[in-house]
């Protein structure tokens, strides 16, 4: 009882607090020349993500570059292409987390896109949506990320494709790292890891998993940034990606034991 109404609470002061946040960006944004809107909202979209974890009772320890500090992960990198931030997922507590630690726009399934409020956020701070189900909509996705990526703009994809329990980190699904080999994005690989396993996903609908996350009265996300990984020259995609994905195991291993 005391997890519903706890959720209830905390759901109704999240959606308060995206609105007043989202309405502060769009003033700014209005007021702000052409040339520093998409900057505008890269500096507002990590502000809000860490007031989400602040009312979802989440404590974020997070260990890398820039974040040590207080400060989001650059979108860009030193050859002024985008970053690919890339990271493992265990919880619907994963976006907030890793909107709030770097300044990249979220890829996601593609049904959220249709959700009531959440959709419409979503797409005003730049997600990219996919149905993994659809070639045509991966490709679709591939080509968004390759021109964002040139343009400056960095991406954070979770690119297991779902959510696991456990640390075992799962195979990469290629896209993002088809992307980093055509622009030259650097790819920042980061690991997470949650105090107790209620934080997982499990056998239940999102909403299930939601009410029951938010619900707790308290969770402590551990994170690691790890060092840029550079595409080689000619580098096959499934050596990159296998080369990402054991770098994130490694993260994950050492925010395990953070905690």
């Amino acid at each position: 009882m005391m997890g519903r109404i706890r959720f209830s609470a905390r759901a109704l002061s999240a959606a308060l607090s995206t609105a007043g946040y989202w309405g502060a960006m769009e003033v700014e944004r209005a007021r702000a020349p052409e040339a520093n809107k998409h900057a505008t909202l890269v500096a507002w979209v990590p502000r809000w993500a860490r007031r989400l974890c602040d009312l979802f009772g989440i404590e974020v320890a997070a260990e890398g570059l820039f974040v040590e500090h207080g400060d989001a992960y650059p979108a860009v990198g030193p050859n002024g292409v985008g970053r690919v931030f890339i990271m493992n997922h265990r919880s619907g507590m994963d976006i907030p987390v890793m909107l709030s630690l770097v300044e990249g726009h979220l890829v996601s399934r593609a049904d959220l896109a249709s959700w009531p409020f959440i959709g419409q956020g979503a797409r005003r701070i730049g997600t990219m949506f996919v149905d993994r189900s659809s070639m045509r909509s991966g490709a679709t996705v591939q080509k968004e990320m390759e021109r964002g990526l040139k343009e400056g703009k960095g991406v954070a994809i979770f690119p297991e494709g779902t959510a696991f329990d456990g640390d075992e980190v799962r195979a990469f699904r290629p896209g993002a790292f088809r992307a980093a080999l055509k622009t030259g994005a650097e790819i920042v690989p980061l690991g997470i890891a949650y105090d107790v396993p209620e934080a997982y996903y499990g056998d239940e609908t999102f909403m299930e998993h939601m009410e029951r996350v938010v619900g707790l009265p308290a969770l402590r996300a551990s994170v690691v940034i790890g060092e840029p990984i550079t595409p080689e020259e000619h580098e096959r995609v499934t050596d990159l990606r296998a080369r990402a994905r054991d770098a994130v195991q490694a993260l994950v291993d050492r925010a395990r034991e953070r905690l």
